[in-house]
């Protein structure tokens, strides 16, 4: 995971736990992969173009920064168990050519080994994928495929400055079936300004005919300093509509699930990605490269973000962690209320706080606004209606 950084304390120069802090398990291994060919006009993600990095800080440099923060992990980890997901994230990881990604791949199996049956995922662009790059990702190790496809038309793939053809997506899917791959997701965004209902039904419908069994959907946010903010802001395109967001989502639950998706999180349908499942767990993860963000053992710490500077401190021997934060038990139980009220398993009663009296009374309440259903062996569980305001739900268990 990459994102941006809150105020922190710093983080010692040879690693970020502090004593006693240590790695029981699950763990999962995040590798933030910085390099895209284009920005796009929505993301406010920490990724870089060619054109901004200078050959010191592009894609070699940053392999053999990334290895060297695996191996970092490893002696920070000593008791840490074998890993159970892998994510490459980015920026486009496929840009990378597969035997880099499988040098990363190798060295966690090597520094911490893999479970059986890890589950190992690459982000990918559809125009970074061919039957080759397929064939060398699988041959390498890796297990499953996430696929930016955002929406199957035209206009809508503009205003998003995406530069795939409108069925490459689907073209890139199908690939990966016919390569082997037996867990194929795609990407979804809905809400882009423009887009009809029509459009979205579209896009739902031509990414189904690719079969995935794995599709996320997600509104979308015009976030502070990206493009598409700058253009909202000077009036050239409106504001996603809260109304439409929530249509939307209907109907792509509607469609998921009469296709067989079921959903398993707020914005996620399918075979569920396990690696995405540990986050809502708030399990332990490492993430590798500039900007990546980790938690172990109620600490959560973030890289610093540029690639010169990661691969620099590295290159000394130095943790390129910025700076870190030790959650109190308090934030922990919080933390664990927002992130695990989004799953379709449901929520333990337990992690509610307050005695249970006044924890049945919330629960109560928000049942009777049609937001939760009635505790079922002893969790609750969000409604269609909840899903879309799952934020007032987190806000009234957390009073």
């Amino acid at each position: 995971m990459a994102g941006s950084a809150v105020q922190g304390e710093p983080v010692p120069l040879t690693g970020p736990l502090p004593p006693g802090a240590r790695s029981t398990g699950p763990l999962s291994v995040y590798i933030h992969v910085p390099f895209c060919a284009t920005r796009c006009g929505y993301c406010d993600f920490n990724t870089y173009t060619a054109g901004e990095l200078g050959a010191s800080t592009g894609p070699d440099a940053y392999v053999e920064a990334a290895l060297a923060e695996i191996r970092l992990a490893r002696e920070t980890l000593v008791d840490a168990p074998p890993v159970s997901t892998v994510f490459f994230g980015g920026g486009t990881p496929t840009l990378l050519p597969p035997n880099a990604l499988g040098r990363l791949l190798a060295e966690v199996g090597t520094s911490f080994g893999l479970e059986p049956g890890a589950e190992v995922t690459t982000e990918a662009n559809p125009e970074t994928l061919d039957a080759a790059v397929l064939s060398a990702l699988l041959e390498a190790g890796f297990t499953r495929i996430s696929i930016g496809m955002q929406s199957a038309t035209p206009h809508v793939l503009a205003t998003l400055d995406r530069v795939h053809t409108p069925g490459g997506s689907v073209d890139a899917a199908r690939a990966a079936r016919a390569a082997g791959f037996d867990q194929v997701s795609l990407d979804l965004i809905y809400g882009t300004p423009g887009e009809s209902a029509s459009d979205w039904r579209i896009s739902l419908d031509a990414a189904l005919s690719a079969e995935p069994t794995h599709i996320s959907a997600y509104a979308l946010v015009v976030e502070d300093g990206t493009a598409l903010s700058r253009r909202v802001r000077r009036g050239e395109m409106p504001l996603p509509d809260d109304d439409v967001l929530a249509d939307r989502y209907e109907v792509a639950d509607a469609v998921l699930s009469a296709a067989g998706l079921a959903w398993y999180e707020i914005s996620n349908w399918g075979s569920p990605c396990r690696h995405n499942l540990a986050y809502w767990h708030s399990d332990d993860w490492w993430g590798i490269g500039p900007g990546a963000h980790s938690h172990v053992s109620g600490t959560r710490w973030w890289n610093v973000r540029h690639p010169a500077m990661y691969a620099k401190t590295l290159g000394e021997k130095r943790s390129p962690a910025e700076a870190r934060e030790v959650l109190s038990a308090e934030a922990r139980s919080d933390e664990r209320l927002l992130l695990g009220i989004r799953l379709a398993e449901g929520l333990p009663v337990t992690c509610i706080p307050g005695d249970s009296a006044a924890a049945g009374t919330r629960v109560a309440e928000l049942a009777a606004e049609g937001l939760v259903e009635l505790p079922v062996a002893q969790s609750i569980r969000l409604t269609l209606r909840g899903r879309l305001l799952a934020d007032t739900v987190v806000h009234e268990l957390l009073r």
